[in-house]
């Protein structure tokens, strides 16, 4: 079972199991000692290097499933980094997101009608969401999870994204064709006061994403409240090109 919405513009997580982590490993995969004692090989829901939230020894929240059409009965959902709980499932931020600008908590996404999620653009990709009014037109917006935080500043990436640097250039050209376009960066941890791209690890997507909010691409950056009973939307953090 997964998270799901609630009527506060949140998730709530299902009952999650706690353990301790072993290793991350293969991207994908991690092993967790459970309270219990045994030892399980959950699913790791997040591709990237998880550089600031998968140090061995510290407690984490598994989810657990009975589908038997899954491998993994287990799935990492959240890591206690010590000064903040942290989400690293990076399918929480698009459902996340969707449920507050559908309640209406985010006010750089007010004042349209509808949202759809997953909005195919072209033969080749699709953006996390369209906003759209009959009177302000289409915002497309591309959602982005973080969670390296260092000295109490949040940074996207926290690899090399060559997928990310694509999703900047779409919006470009999206708004070049007259639409509005935002990146939204959700970081989904308590303890960032400021954003900033990630230049050491990956100079081009900073790059591109300076020139894109020149050229007028929005850009939304929110940490959250996270408990291991829910996620919602927290705070505006100040974003720093």
């Amino acid at each position: 079972m997964t998270a799901v919405p609630d009527r506060r513009g949140g998730l709530v997580w299902p009952d999650l199991v706690q353990g301790t982590l072993i290793r991350r490993y293969k991207r994908f995969l991690a092993d967790v000692r459970l309270d219990d004692g045994r030892t399980v090989t959950a699913h790791c829901p997040n591709s990237g290097s998880m550089k600031a939230c998968s140090e061995p020894g510290r407690p984490v929240y598994l989810s657990a499933h009975d589908d038997p059409r899954r491998k993994l009965a287990y799935t990492f959902e959240i890591i206690d980094m010590g000064s903040s709980l942290v989400g690293v499932n990076t399918g929480v931020p698009n459902r996340l997101v969707r449920a507050a600008a559908e309640a209406g908590l985010i006010e750089e996404l007010t004042g349209y009608d509808t949202v759809t999620a997953e909005v195919k653009i072209n033969d080749r990709s699709r953006l996390d969401l369209m906003l759209s009014d009959p009177v302000r037109g289409r915002c497309y917006v591309e959602i982005k999870n973080c969670s390296l935080v260092t000295d109490g500043r949040a940074r996207f990436p926290d690899a090399v994204t060559e997928r990310g640097l694509k999703h900047i250039h779409e919006l470009e050209t999206l708004l070049a064709e007259g639409h509005r376009c935002m990146m939204f960066y959700l970081i989904q941890r308590m303890d960032a006061s400021e954003f900033s791209p990630a230049d050491d690890i990956d100079p081009a997507y900073g790059k591109a994403l300076r020139r894109a909010a020149d050229r007028g691409v929005g850009i939304a950056v929110y940490d959250v409240d996270i408990t291991t009973r829910w996620i919602r939307l927290g705070h505006k953090v100040k974003c720093r090109l």
